[in-house]
């Protein structure tokens, strides 16, 4: 069964100079929809007006890096001209998860709040994560804890690896522009004092990457409009979906992330996981889908949803949250702090004469 083409209008959008905080969505009207959309059957798409680099267009528009490179994969991630068209994030599938809370969903980088005071809205903000040996931890939790500049007290494995590579700690980093926490920190109720914070000035470039020694680390922007907006007690949802699946309007997206360092998938089980939930949505055992849309997406990874099937959706009960995110406390899995990992590579940066990333 083929879809029909969706009207695809571009949207150009003003290049806004200063800091852009989340993107604000309103939740579909039907309850059984999960797409959510800024510019609705529309490309978004920005012209750079100085020479510059992706990172200050993700920047902008709460982007993370490996967001805005995948969307652009034919552009220069250190050098944009002057005139070039960037492409932006428009349509996005909600996890599966209870629509409250926060929900951070690791396999896309990216994280969701519905706000208590602003029923039927959601926000979505560009986040990093843990490095393949300081793995960013699932589950069910919960914020216990707000400090606004906050001190960092590096573990001795995190100590011991900073002296390895020449560039020793102290036992305490105080609070200022040179704290790998920032200026805001929301304390989980995890073992080993995980959290959600800001970034020092250093490692703006790594939002939206696997980077973090588990902590999740988002734009200083960002971090304070959160820190404000949530109270302690609000449930957060750690999970890792590559994949997911969601209707809007009679139509069924798939939106498919690449996978994590060091849990790489094979293209057979990468289709074979697709299909699990796309049978979970359509409720078929064989959904006339669109096949060719459905191997593209799933072999480019662009995170950007794709529509790939069209019919009348079942009526769908209220989502069963799934096993990895509704797991008590005490049964996350937490990563080894007394492992030692080895040193990461950083990419080359070119930087931008006038922009945001100036290289070094």
């Amino acid at each position: 069964m083929k879809i029909r083409k969706l009207l695809a209008v571009s949207v150009l959008l003003p290049c806004i100079s200063g800091n852009v905080q989340a993107t604000t969505y309103q939740l579909p009207e039907n309850p059984n929809d999960t797409v959510i959309t800024q510019y609705p059957n529309k490309m978004a798409l920005e012209r750079a007006e100085l020479d510059e680099t992706l990172l200050d267009v993700a920047l902008r528009n709460t982007l993370g890096q490996n967001e805005i490179v995948r969307l652009n994969p034919k552009l220069d991630r250190w050098e944009i001209k002057k005139g070039e068209m960037v492409k932006l994030a428009n349509k996005r599938i909600l996890p599966d998860t209870p629509h409250k809370g926060i929900t951070l969903n690791i396999s896309e980088f990216r994280m969701y709040q519905y706000p208590a005071n602003q029923p039927g809205m959601v926000m979505s903000y560009a986040h990093g994560i843990g490095r393949q040996d300081w793995k960013t931890p699932l589950g069910e939790t919960k914020i216990v804890r707000k400090v606004k500049d906050p001190s960092w007290h590096p573990p001795e494995s995190i100590r011991a690896e900073h002296a390895a590579n020449g560039d020793p700690l102290p036992e305490v980093v105080l609070p200022g522009p040179h704290n790998p926490l920032g200026a805001h920190a929301l304390y989980l109720n995890l073992p080993g004092e995980y959290r959600i914070h800001g970034t020092d000035i250093d490692k703006i470039f790594g939002i939206g990457m696997q980077i973090t020694h588990g902590c999740v680390r988002m734009y200083p922007e960002d971090i304070a409009q959160l820190f404000n907006s949530v109270d302690v007690g609000t449930p957060v949802y750690l999970v890792k979906q590559p994949i997911k699946v969601g209707w809007l309007d009679n139509t069924l997206y798939i939106e498919a992330h690449p996978d994590l360092q060091g849990e790489e998938i094979s293209d057979d089980q990468r289709h074979e996981d697709a299909f699990k939930l796309i049978q979970k949505a359509t409720q078929q055992e064989t959904p006339e889908i669109d096949q060719k849309a459905l191997s593209q997406a799933l072999k480019e990874l662009t995170g950007d949803p794709v529509a790939i099937y069209e019919g009348v959706p079942p009526s769908l009960e209220t989502t069963t949250p799934e096993a990895s995110i509704s797991r008590p406390v005490e049964d996350i899995q937490i990563p080894d702090e007394t492992l030692k990992p080895e040193p990461m590579s950083e990419p080359v940066r070119k930087g931008s004469p006038d922009g945001y990333y100036h290289g070094g």
